[in-house]
């Protein structure tokens, strides 16, 4: 009977079985192919500012082929519009660019060389998900526009003559669809969006870019950007080189390790790449011929801040959403390596620079010196703490890990989702205490969170060498558990997420934890690896439902709308079972990233909070001071 039930099911597999989605119902089923990821803006890489972007970058394109030199961004009321002063798209075709995937301009090269968007998806991505989209295009003397919502044609004015004042170019806009499973509760950033503009403007020097009616424009590429964006001050003025298809920028600082910002055909590749990782190797290699010493690449590298940009014919990058550069070639027929090619211009131009500059040589050379001194300085603490480190990874007390980790070489695929890639979703919590630990441990997702517990309050490390990263058991473990001691390629937590208790000492190990990484591992920060986690304040609940509330606002609107509520205030984290921790660390989980801006010189900031108690400090405390009584609710 069994057998005849299995066969039976089997047969049920058949014709009928087998659907076809159109494009823009394949974009929408399955986002995560062509954005990465949806969420509502509270994050720089959610799916929104994605949508943003791409739209962008056709204009952007056009501007790289001489066509149109400013462009235009306007949010308001959840609503966007992109305005460009380029060729317009062509008029006969205006609907299938936009609508049918694998249509574009793009793939003969005479048309388009260098480009970002090659592979016919971007504005076709934003039209599948958005509940309203439009595309006017004006061009030799007549126009067309084309409305749809949710990937569908609503209206097409057909190829219409037109006498206006409108100038040529095109104008994009969609409002992104809110409905459940897409952008729900979605609201703009502007710093987000400003942050890509002005990464747009630095490519593209003499580009004016207009969000909102706040311009952004780079006379100086690449020295502008590590110019705008360096939190701690250069040693010697910046080195900005420019050839044929590449610009790079860096000078050495007084922060440990080094750190990166490149870019490919425009296009900022967060998590670097192989033009990346050549250009890091370039710049080791020849200021070691240079100097003819016996030095370590590693010292040489120490508090260098670069940036690198290049453009490719036809690149590949590991996802869609373009943040990893996979090219292993400048053109798609095998042409010169974008290893060789990095390397070839940053041998022969920075070698050039060095030998033009002796001041600059003098600085630099100390600032080696003594990146050498300290780590031979540190050189016996280091190796014990290594082989101490690399024992407790594989039985380590503090650390819970998970099955998925950052730096897998290949994607990890959801068993729900086979477009996402776990990597990107992994993260580590930084506890304090056994108890806060012990909940959240046991309402992880162990294939995607680890768990470190702190014991008791970390060390304040502020104005402290590195030697005590090795020399403290407890840094020493983080620092192996996170894999970063020598730069961020093989991290192994996409997000590193401080969990304390939401107290006065909580608050503290927050800044201790906070000056940890800044001091030492501040490219952490910058690139927006670190994070603190939201939990509940007080729960209110009665017989038919229970709300979590993370402020006093949220409360207050509680006690407003439940009937006859219990009240519980959380003091720790400790205190939240392991059932209810499965919710604030799940698909609702509140984090705050934290973020550093260049007006957020470091070492003012470290100097002022956690250095010796200085009188400024405490009359801000004595300023800010609030104390706050236990309500007694009736």
């Amino acid at each position: 009977m069994a057998e005849e039930q299995v066969l039976q099911t089997a047969t049920e597999y058949g014709d009928e079985n087998i659907i076809h989605l159109d494009d823009m119902e394949h974009i929408r089923r399955r986002p995560g192919m062509y954005i990465g990821k949806l969420g509502d803006g509270t994050h720089s890489d959610d799916g929104i500012y994605v949508l943003i972007k791409e739209s962008i970058d056709n204009s952007i394109d056009e501007y790289r082929m001489g066509e149109g030199k400013v462009i235009e961004v306007t949010v308001a009321d959840g609503r966007v519009r992109v305005r460009d002063y380029g060729r317009g798209i062509p008029l006969g075709k205006l609907v299938e660019v936009v609508s049918v995937l694998n249509t574009g301009g793009k793939y003969d090269s005479k048309a388009f060389k260098k480009s970002v968007g090659l592979n016919g998806v971007g504005t076709k991505a934003v039209n599948a998900l958005s509940s309203y989209f439009s595309v006017e295009s004006f061009r030799e003397g007549k126009t067309r526009k084309a409305e749809f919502s949710e990937g569908k044609l609503t209206s097409d004015t057909g190829i219409l003559d037109y006498s206006g004042n409108e100038k040529r170019g095109t104008i994009i806009e969609f409002v992104p669809d809110n409905s459940k499973g897409l952008f729900e509760n979605y609201q703009f950033r502007d710093d987000y969006i400003e942050e890509l503009l002005r990464n747009y403007a630095y490519l593209n020097t003499g580009l004016t870019l207009v969000y909102n009616g706040k311009k952004f424009i780079s006379r100086n590429g690449l020295l502008d950007l590590l110019t705008e964006n360096m939190t701690v001050n250069p040693l010697y003025p910046i080195i900005h080189i420019v050839g044929e298809d590449i610009e790079i920028a860096l000078t050495h600082t007084d922060q440990n390790g080094d750190e990166y910002f490149s870019f490919v055909n425009g296009q900022h590749t967060i998590q670097g790449g192989t033009h990346q990782a050549a250009y890091k190797e370039a710049i080791g290699r020849t200021i070691k011929e240079f100097f003819n010493k016996n030095q370590e690449l590693a010292d040489i590298r120490n508090g260098v801040v670069g940036a690198i940009a290049i453009n490719v014919e036809e690149p590949v990058f590991e996802s869609q959403t373009k943040v990893k550069l996979g090219s292993k070639d400048m053109s798609p027929t095998g042409g010169v390596s974008v290893n060789k090619f990095v390397n070839d211009f940053v041998k022969q131009q920075l070698d050039n620079y060095l030998h033009r500059n002796p001041q600059t040589v003098e600085i630099m050379l100390q600032k080696i010196q003594d990146s050498e001194k300290e780590r031979k300085a540190i050189a016996g603490v280091t190796k014990a703490a290594r082989e101490r480190a690399k024992k407790n990874l594989l039985n380590n007390p503090k650390l819970r890990d998970c099955q998925v980790h950052f730096n897998d070489p290949k994607p990890v695929r959801s068993a729900k989702n086979a477009d996402d890639d776990l990597r990107q979703e992994t993260c580590i919590f930084i506890t304090e205490g056994l108890s806060a630990s012990g909940s959240i441990t046991k309402s992880r997702d162990v294939r995607t969170q680890a768990v470190f517990s702190l014991r008791g309050k970390p060390l304040n490390c502020y104005g402290l060498t590195k030697q005590v990263v090795y020399e403290n058991e407890e840094f020493n473990c983080l620092q192996s558990a996170l894999n970063i001691e020598d730069g961020l390629d093989e991290l192994r937590y996409n997000k590193v997420i401080i969990a304390t208790d939401a107290d006065v000492d909580g608050m503290h190990i927050r800044l201790l934890m906070l000056t940890f990484f800044l001091q030492f591992f501040p490219d952490l920060v910058k690139k927006g690896h670190v994070y603190i986690l939201q939990t509940p304040l007080f729960r209110v609940k009665n017989k038919q439902e229970i709300r979590y509330c993370y402020s006093e606002d949220e409360r207050l609107k509680a006690l407003a709308e439940v009937k006859n509520p219990e009240i519980t205030r959380f003091k720790g984290l400790g205190e939240i079972s392991p059932e209810e921790f499965k919710g604030f660390i799940g698909g609702e989980i509140r984090l705050d990233q934290v973020s550093l801006r260049k007006e957020d010189a470091v070492k003012e900031l470290l100097a002022y909070y956690m250095g010796k108690n200085t009188t400024e400090r405490q009359q801000f405390i004595i300023d800010n001071l609030v104390i706050e009584e236990d309500r007694v609710e009736e």
